[in-house]
């Protein structure tokens, strides 16, 4: 897959060059690139394919980033609701 099919609007490849650019200014451009894919598509062949262009830069947090969005999501539980706010 080329450069522009991993990252058709240059989010990642833009992260990788701004100096100082802290983690959390990377989650946000990740949550951006992932919002770009079409509903029910995994982004993970796209992860693993951009780690391979840009991951040599180990302690980047892009890299760090990118290496989380490979990681088994955990299991959505729910919280709260009438039963958390109302004692019996």
């Amino acid at each position: 897959m080329s450069a522009d099919q991993l990252d058709p609007k240059g989010l990642i490849r833009e992260a990788y060059r701004i100096e100082g650019i802290t983690a959390s200014e990377c989650r946000s451009i990740f949550l951006d690139w992932a919002l770009g894919f079409p509903l029910g598509e995994d982004p993970k062949e796209r992860i693993r394919g951009l780690l391979e262009l840009y991951g040599r830069e180990e302690d980047h947090p892009m890299t760090a980033t990118l290496r989380a969005g490979l990681e088994q999501a955990p299991n959505a539980r729910r919280r709260g609701g009438r039963r958390a706010r109302v004692q019996d």
